[in-house]
């Protein structure tokens, strides 16, 4: 029997106490243990392929409508028409610029598209488009409105427009916002979806070693998003 005693309690033990070895496994062992055993790279892999597929239509959507909403400011901007449309853009902006990218997620799936199902990956695409051309749109009004009003005169009174001048000054920060909305999508797994993210999550579970499927998860991100730096920066010059 083993006694002891804390605070003034004395605690008594009558079965033998067993102290098992725990092994410390290496990091090709861990690494094994979480992604090799079972296929669960699966996962990570199948995730992967969703966010960039997620990230790339949002892009062609959120530029789509960012130009739109874009022109309609700047054409109101300059001229003062448009004057509907430009409060109609207005309010879109406030709204999608002013409450969360989770929230607008969350609605898009549960509430605009709660009898119809297109797909959880359409759903998405759907969110994060219209979330990233709010910001697309006052990016390149911006890049307009930084135009000098006598290089635009003297470019059409030479047969150009603004566009190669606006889209240099805007360049840089479209790049910055690709990056922000391929960051953004790891919140897919609120409406179950597979993203990368939620791959490495799923993995964690079955497991329950948090490190090595996080860490990885991270590793990717950040190997994507130097690639697109990488890129930008290439295209700027």
């Amino acid at each position: 029997m083993i006694r002891f005693r804390i605070s003034g309690y004395v605690f008594r033990i009558s079965e033998p106490v067993v102290l098992e070895r725990v092994e410390i496994l290496s990091l090709i062992e861990q690494f094994q243990f979480n992604f090799l055993d079972d296929n669960r790279w699966q996962f990570i892999l199948s995730g992967l392929k969703n966010t960039i597929i997620i990230t790339f239509f949002a892009v062609l959507l959120g530029i789509f409508l960012g130009f739109v909403i874009a022109i309609v400011r700047s054409t109101h901007d300059k001229t003062g028409k448009l004057k509907i449309l430009n409060v109609i853009c207005r309010v879109y902006l406030t709204v999608i610029r002013g409450t969360p990218t989770m929230v607008q997620l969350l609605i898009v799936f549960y509430v605009i598209f709660a009898t119809i199902d297109p797909g959880k990956i359409v759903v998405a695409i759907i969110a994060f488009g219209m979330n990233s051309a709010a910001y697309v749109a006052e990016i390149v009004r911006s890049g307009i409105m930084s135009i000098d009003q006598g290089q635009t005169e003297a470019g059409r009174s030479l047969g150009l427009n603004f566009s190669p001048q606006a889209v240099k000054n805007i360049l840089p920060a479209l790049g910055n916002e690709l990056i922000v909305l391929l960051k953004e999508t790891s919140i897919s797994g609120y409406i179950g979806l597979m993203d990368l993210t939620r791959g490495g999550d799923i993995i964690r579970s079955q497991t329950y070693s948090a490190l090595f499927p996080l860490l990885v998860v991270a590793a990717i991100y950040l190997v994507i998003v130097c690639f697109l730096t990488y890129l930008v920066g290439r295209l700027e010059r």
